[in-house]
């Protein structure tokens, strides 16, 4: 309740806060400074403001929502599933996968800076090691070793030492490369029923019809008989190990 009432108090015009809170107070203590609240919550929100990259950049949405979108070109529809099913399909997948990881932070970084346990840097700093340890997991070495010598880095740094500024490309990269992987198995098939219809009505000398109008029916109808949907996120789930 303290918490939210500081952040309540912080929404106030700026003359308000003004007459009675320090924006820029800082306390000097034994081992590092600490900011004031409303510095805390001033970063906090500025940190929010970059949730949606943070989203693409930092989790499993990126690979899940391509190859979402690679499956719905593969069966031939244009927008079915809408954009924003795929979107909510992909981020409720995101939630599910990175459950372990936003435990983690939970407790080890939130709690205690809730509770006035650790300063803000330290809850950062906490919340780092998990995202990144999940982030190294998904990375592939090539891509990796690209982003240090784009950045100049030595190749020999350990995991913990590496710049989560160069992590970050490198994981997106990987991702990028995983998710367009995973996008080709799955076109295969329906491309060889595209390729057999398209035949068959050569043959039938059927050459104006579209073999699209025949060929999306049968590949409905497979997919689903199949259970399409199950599969497809069965192998993105164990994609992620």
């Amino acid at each position: 309740m303290k918490k939210l009432f500081w952040l309540l108090v912080s929404l106030l015009p700026v003359p308000v806060l003004a007459a009675d809170l320090p924006i820029f107070s800082v306390k000097h203590g034994s081992d590092a400074d600490d900011y004031s609240l409303n510095v805390q919550i001033l970063l906090l929100m500025t940190a929010l403001s970059f949730l949606p990259a943070m989203l693409l950049m930092l989790t499993s949405f990126t690979r899940i929502i391509i190859v979402l979108s690679v499956l719905r070109q593969a069966l031939g529809l244009q927008q079915s599933p809408p954009n924003r099913v795929l979107v909510g399909i992909a981020l409720t997948l995101t939630i599910l996968i990175m459950r372990p990881v936003w435990t983690d932070i939970y407790d080890n970084a939130f709690v205690p800076f809730d509770n006035d346990q650790i300063t803000l840097k330290d809850a950062f700093a906490r919340a780092e090691v998990p995202l990144r340890t999940f982030m190294l997991k998904q990375t592939k070495e090539p891509e990796l070793e690209q982003m240090l010598r784009i950045a100049d880095e030595p190749l020999t740094l350990k995991p913990g030492e590496i710049p989560f500024t160069v992590l970050m490309p490198a994981y997106v990269l990987s991702e990028l490369k995983t998710a367009f992987q995973i996008g080709f198995m799955l076109f295969i098939p329906f491309l060889i029923i595209d390729l057999v219809v398209a035949s068959v009505l050569m043959a039938m000398g059927m050459m104006m019809l579209s073999p699209l109008v025949i060929s999306l029916p049968f590949k409905l109808m497979i997919f689903v008989l199949v259970d399409g949907w199950a599969m497809t996120v069965g192998s993105l789930t164990a994609s992620f190990g």
